[in-house]
């Protein structure tokens, strides 16, 4: 495992130190790209998993924390701008992919901010590594994937995402479940209350995300329910 700089015209970032860290998983090498802002007590963003997924996503906390910390935002494995090879993406990879970063990049206790999905995992390694961190703040956290929450079945939800993830009619449907109208209802339905920020340079951003080679692998994973950490809300 390593760490890199990466230029910064490269990268689309909110106006950090751009930097890429090699982590391996069953013998394979991910790239994820990482940014960090700010002087100070250092502080952990985690973004919360979605179809539009990155670092961005906390690039206003980022520069709001960042006169008081040095804020880390990252792009988590198989999202934003790090690699998605066609992993059968679950809790395991991302649990240990987050307590190896964690021990890699920091040498103490840190603050963490971690949205939706990404609350579980952080809580997981904070019962097996209770002194990773020293402040913990959860941003709505959730704990069920999008199809599970609709009431579909394991088996059901394990049959869209292969479906999702096989060549040719996988990649169809994928895009046409990302396209920037449907982005925009999601957008309306389940995030932002005020639709005025839904500009179109703002869903030409996000549906650019969505196009990435390997986008379809880690969301499909999402939304069926496979990077579900727990399986009851109590």
């Amino acid at each position: 495992m390593s760490t890199n700089l990466l230029s910064t015209s490269a990268a689309v970032g909110f106006g950090g130190v751009v930097q890429e860290y090699f982590w391996n998983w069953e013998n394979q090498q991910l790239r994820v790209v990482y940014e960090t802002l700010g002087k100070g007590s250092p502080l952990l963003l985690l973004p919360a998993f979605s179809s539009v997924s990155t670092r961005l996503e906390m690039g206003e906390i980022a520069r709001l924390l960042a006169p008081n910390f040095q804020v880390v935002a990252l792009d988590w494995p198989g999202f934003g701008e790090s690699s998605r090879p066609s992993l059968n993406y679950r809790p395991q990879i991302y649990q240990q992919f987050l307590e190896d970063f964690v021990n890699a990049i920091f040498n103490t206790s840190i603050t963490v901010m971690a949205a939706g999905h990404a609350a579980s995992y952080v809580l997981e390694l904070a019962r097996k590594q209770p002194a990773a961190f020293s402040r913990i703040v959860l941003l709505a956290p959730t704990w069920r994937g999008p199809l599970p929450t609709m009431g579909a079945s394991q088996q059901i939800a394990g049959m869209v995402r292969e479906l999702v993830r096989s060549p040719i009619l996988g990649q169809a449907l994928y895009k046409l479940n990302t396209t920037p109208s449907f982005l925009n209802f999601m957008y309306r339905r389940h995030v932002f209350t005020d639709t005025a920020k839904l500009t179109p340079s703002f869903i030409e951003k996000k549906w650019q995300t969505t196009q990435q080679p390997g986008a379809r692998f880690a969301s499909a994973a999402f939304v069926t329910g496979n990077l579900d950490a727990v399986h009851q809300q109590s």
